[in-house]
């Protein structure tokens, strides 16, 4: 159990695979590509947990041996960009990225074309240059329909093969230049807004707000919480920043400057949300552990003490974290054996349980976090309490919830199902949960029915 929203992505892509649309049946922010490989994934054997993780470590691997080459390309040695790709390896955990939060996957696509524009000081022909920008634009509107943030990224990677296309003595050439690689860009997300289009006028604007209105009314946190987010990123990030700003002072090379651009419109994409988690860093640790290679080369001590320095915050975490891997399961088994094929509801804990449960959502609305706390009060284009008044209306078999919210709760939904549980509800079983505790509430009408072990 690594992160909510890997599960929530998880289970989407496991109930696609039964029919469901997404920003329908279940709905969410992301882009319909990011639900697309969770559904790939979750084809393979077993309950898609292993799977999920086991694919993402393969695409993080690819992006590391990516920035490897990539730092062979800013002119670091061998050792120097096994360093870099070593780097990248160890901070995407630091970072939340230990899993398959969304940039695991796109930063491959990004990666690649970050190293295609870094080809461009020695592209000498125009026909070189556009086809190779045709590629590199297409590999960052895979990225985009993974997640929309690397669209700022995509567009510096096309401005520079412009430049480089006029540079090269291209005239009126660079327009339709510019038009092939901009629909390439945008052909990835255009083919899914013509899928819901053709759907009907009610889907296409649910999918329309979902995935371009709604991250507009979120509502922002608290300066203390936001903070905090910041110095606990950057405090991380800071020796491969330290040792990217000594790359920069020393070296000036037409790679140099391109990867600095790549970095500054991956810093754009982290500003322009404004939630500051951890993983909304996870783009910049490419272009920092590339940036950081020169450095690596001239000071190989240096470089030693930086992977041992993150290797051991590392393990630290790994030591101090608690596994709520065998408590969510064993949840995931109380709900199977009570939902007795009605709808369970997780207000707040861990959508995965439906998957575990093998259980139906009671409504589209299931990652918890949006109708359960108060920075999402608004922001889904539902009225929360009334949704939640619904569901509760229904009667489900099993409410869970937590004990302590992970964020302040929304008051309005948080006072019907506390109003709920107090009277028709009684607690059968907790379990510890990232610093807080799960509990299942089963309906008092209901008698507990204790479930089997998990077979081993």
């Amino acid at each position: 159990m690594i992160h909510v929203d890997e599960q929530y992505y998880l289970l989407v892509g496991d109930r696609m695979l039964h029919g469901a649309v997404p920003y329908v049946d279940l709905w969410d922010r992301k882009p319909v590509g990011l639900f697309l490989i969770y559904a790939a994934m979750r084809l393979l054997p077993g309950d898609g947990i292993l799977a999920y993780q086991i694919v993402a470590t393969l695409f993080a691997a690819a992006t590391a041996m990516l920035v490897a080459k990539g730092a062979r390309m800013l002119g670091a040695g061998r050792l120097a960009a096994l360093g870099a790709g070593l780097a990248y390896l160890v901070w995407l955990p630091l970072l939340s990225g230990r899993g398959g939060q969304s940039p695991v996957f796109y930063n491959l696509f990004m990666t690649g074309a970050a190293l295609l524009t870094l080809r461009l000081p020695g592209l000498a022909t125009r026909r070189a240059i556009v086809a190779n920008g045709a590629a590199a634009c297409l590999l960052a509107g895979l990225a985009i329909q993974t997640k929309y943030t690397p669209f700022v990224e995509g567009a510096f990677f096309g401005i520079v093969h412009l430049r480089y296309l006029r540079r090269a003595g291209a005239r009126w050439g660079i327009v339709p230049a510019a038009l092939l690689w901009i629909a390439l860009g945008v052909l990835p997300t255009a083919l899914v807004v013509a899928d819901f289009a053709m759907r009907s006028r009610a889907v296409f604007d649910l999918f329309w707000f979902s995935n371009f209105g709604s991250v507009q009314l979120r509502r922002g946190y608290p300066a203390a919480k936001i903070v905090g987010r910041l110095s606990g990123t950057w405090a991380q990030l800071a020796p491969l920043v330290l040792c990217a700003a000594v790359t920069t002072q020393r070296v000036r090379t037409p790679e140099m400057r391109i990867a600095l651009g790549w970095l500054a419109a991956g810093l754009v994409g982290y500003v322009m949300i404004g939630a500051f988690f951890d993983h909304y860093a996870l783009p910049l640790v490419a272009p920092l552990a590339i940036l950081a290679a020169p450095a690596f080369a001239r000071r190989p001590r240096v470089m030693a003490a930086v992977i041992a320095a993150g290797m051991a915050v590392l393990v630290a975490k790994a030591v101090l974290r608690p596994n709520d891997a065998a408590g969510a399961r064993a949840l995931g088994r109380v709900v199977a054996a009570n939902d007795a094929g009605g709808c369970p509801y997780v207000f707040a804990g861990d959508s995965v349980t439906y998957l575990l449960a093998h259980a139906c959502t009671p409504t589209a609305y299931a990652f918890p976090s949006m109708l359960a706390y108060a920075p999402e009060q608004g922001a889904s284009g539902v009225d929360e309490a009334a949704e939640v008044r619904r569901i509760m209306a229904k009667r489900p078999p099993v409410v869970v919830t937590l004990a302590v919210p992970l964020a302040p709760w929304n008051p309005d939904t948080h006072a019907i199902v506390a109003a709920a549980l107090a009277r028709d509800y009684r607690p059968v079983f907790a379990t510890p949960r990232e610093g807080t505790i799960a509990v299942a509430w089963l309906r008092r009408d209901r008698r507990f029915v204790r479930p089997a072990a998990e077979p081993r």
